[in-house]
């Protein structure tokens, strides 16, 4: 049997830990409670939320440039290898970009569709456009301006230009004096003819009114000296011959030259007979005397 320890009797010391000894000490991480391995779909969501950011970018963008610029990226997309090369930009940023022609100067069709496109910006265009008439000749580019009864572009009787008359006028200039074509002026009025005994006629009206064109471009984009010719006819070219007082007589007209003229089509001289070898000079022989009458 064990014997029982005195009560009086005190317990022994534990025995003192070896001063070469270290405590263990053991670090428990709890891990937490996600749901194991997420994949690649966040960079998929983020992806689309970068792609819709660039999006409304370019929608602010587009929102706030002028509107040459919103038709030269409209007709890219339309067609990207012929109209979107119409038209270019020679500066950037919104509000202040503007559009310049960077097609060939003598392909007057791509050249009328971009004048009409620039035309289209004008405020007033809707109540305008039925008066303006663009057509390709074999002088060049013709931009007509054709009057009303109460007058659209010039005063009626009077050589200014109305409001709207010179706001187009300008905006054609501002083109127009891009490119390295000439232009040609003319003023035509109808057979209407002025107050009896009035020295001002229709002769001095399309004169003054091709010269009041010129002056006018000229101070608002045209090149120095990019104006050929500026002529008056009077009612001597009448668009409707059928009805020479019709207010459409009266117009100005704007003509864009080629920078070379147009060859003539192929087998056009062909039907043309030769022209015909000059004659030998002859010498003038002396006539023979005739014997006297006795």
């Amino acid at each position: 049997m064990t014997p029982e320890p005195d009560a009086n009797e005190e317990p022994e010391a534990p025995p003192s830990p070896s001063p070469d000894r270290r405590p263990i000490i053991v670090i428990k991480k709890k891990s937490g409670g996600h749901g194991g391995h997420h994949g690649g779909a966040w960079k998929v969501a983020y992806a689309d939320f970068v792609t819709a950011m660039m999006a409304l970018f370019i929608v602010l963008w587009l929102m706030g440039s002028d509107q040459e610029i919103k038709e030269a990226i409209a007709g890219y997309f339309r067609d990207p290898s012929g109209t979107g090369k119409l038209t270019g930009s020679s500066s950037t940023g919104a509000g202040g970009t503007h559009a310049a022609i960077e097609i060939n100067k003598d392909d007057m069709s791509k050249l009328k569709e971009k004048i009409e496109q620039v035309l289209k910006s004008l405020p007033n265009f809707k109540s305008l456009q039925g008066n303006i008439e663009i057509t390709i000749t074999a002088d060049g580019l013709r931009i007509e301006l054709l009057e009303t009864a109460k007058g659209m572009f010039f005063e009626s009787g009077k050589g200014s230009p109305t409001e709207s008359g010179a706001e187009l006028l300008a905006k054609l200039a501002e083109e127009l004096g891009k490119l390295p074509n000439n232009l040609l002026i003319e003023g035509h009025t109808d057979s209407k003819p002025f107050g009896s005994g009035d020295a001002y006629s229709n002769w001095e009206l399309s004169s003054d009114r091709a010269n009041s064109a010129r002056k006018l471009m000229e101070t608002s984009g045209l090149r120095a000296g990019q104006v050929a010719q500026v002529r008056g006819f009077a009612d001597r070219q009448l668009r409707h011959p059928e009805d020479p007082e019709n207010p459409s007589n009266r117009r100005v007209s704007v003509i864009v030259q080629y920078l070379e003229p147009p060859a003539p089509p192929a087998g056009a001289h062909d039907d043309k007979p030769p022209a015909a070898k000059p004659a030998a000079q002859k010498t003038a022989q002396p006539a023979a005397a005739k014997p006297e009458k006795k």
